[in-house]
């Protein structure tokens, strides 16, 4: 499940993304489809920092690894403007054999406007089927989450 609005669960990784104009609604604040592109750009980032694999993903020549989106879930908890400034906490709270998930926050100066959990599946784009997760990633995830 997504970490509540009241969670007391630690991030130890953040980073900013953007509000960009085509981002919001009519209703003048960040469209809920939206979130999932945060989590993404936050994932993203996660994956170059900590497990330095970030660039290889998104060009493939991670030795034919990559990782594909099996379930997304987002709470919303308060509306995100366009001046607003953003951060996304992101963490993985533990792995499987060939899936983890990521736990996310969305956060303004007025606190956390939306939680979420992506559950990823480690890809080998050779076979086009599932793959155990390469140790190195493990090891790097394990090190950084304490797990």
């Amino acid at each position: 499940m997504p970490v509540g609005r009241n969670s007391a669960v630690s991030f130890e990784y953040t980073t900013t993304v953007e509000v960009r104009y085509t981002d919001i609604d009519t209703y003048g604040h960040v469209n809920n489809a939206t979130y999932a592109t945060y989590f993404e750009e936050a994932r993203i980032d996660y994956l170059h920092d900590v497990v330095n694999c970030g660039e290889a993903l998104l060009s493939g020549s991670e030795s034919g690894t990559g990782m594909v989106i099996a379930n997304l879930e987002v709470d919303y908890i308060q509306p995100v403007q366009i001046s607003d400034s953003v951060a996304v906490a992101v963490r993985v709270p533990r792995l499987g054999e060939k899936s983890f998930p990521f736990e996310y926050e969305v956060r303004t100066e007025d606190g956390v406007a939306a939680t979420g959990e992506t559950t990823v599946v480690t890809y080998d784009r050779d076979t086009e089927s599932s793959r155990p997760i390469p140790e190195d990633w493990r090891d790097a995830i394990t090190k950084f989450e304490g797990l």
